[in-house]
């Protein structure tokens, strides 16, 4: 018997253009996912911009789902769509990787991370490299920002873990990949030390 590869969908729409349809995303993908004989595992629709993590509750439960190996394949309309950056991007492969999960783009042919095309792998390349220089410049502002606090004389926070991984945190938190309850937990500390410290380090 064929095993029939499970598909999680998922489309997103702005708040801020009231005229869009997540149907205009979601018919294709559903004749996609039908022409290529996946069996779709459910549609998660989120309306909220890229930037509105605690508002896209729909792909954080598609990420769960993921997570905890339930689907094979997030189906996106088009990258934009599912992700903030391109380190956002880079950072969600690599975890869907280790969870044994693809993602692939309808709009983005290239942006198939189940199949073993060199054009795919190239350009996947590319993306990870991108992000890794956007990672290493969010991670010079962090210290920047560290810097300038010290010599302004401001306390960096008093608790040792913080002070030990705030570095490596740091642009976790501020690429979106990381929520910063996520990070306290991460810390063992509260989330009003990771406010305050992203405050003096002025990250955001």
């Amino acid at each position: 018997m064929r095993y029939a590869m499970r598909v999680g969908i998922n489309a997103r729409v702005s708040t801020s253009d009231k005229d869009q349809n997540p149907e205009t995303q979601l018919l294709p993908l559903r004749e996609f996912c039908r022409s290529a004989e996946w069996a779709v595992a459910g549609e998660h629709v989120d309306h909220a911009s890229a930037t509105d993590l605690r508002g896209r509750r729909a792909w954080r439960a598609l990420l769960d789902l993921a997570s905890k190996r339930r689907i094979d394949l997030i189906l996106v309309w088009k990258l934009d769509r599912a992700f903030r950056s391109v380190l956002d991007a880079a950072n969600t492969v690599d975890q869907l990787r280790g969870w044994g999960c693809g993602l692939r783009s309808y709009s983005e042919p290239w942006l198939d991370t189940t199949g073993t095309s060199p054009v795919a792998n190239l350009m996947f390349t590319i993306m990870t490299g991108f992000a890794e220089f956007e990672r290493s410049l969010i991670a010079e502002s962090v210290r920047a920002g560290m810097a300038r606090a010290r010599k302004q004389g401001k306390a960096l926070g008093r608790p040792w873990a913080v002070n030990g991984e705030w570095e490596e945190i740091a642009p976790l938190i501020a690429s979106g990949v990381l929520s910063q309850r996520a990070a306290a937990r991460r810390l063992g500390v509260g989330r009003a030390t990771i406010q305050r410290r992203l405050r003096e380090a002025e990250c955001f």
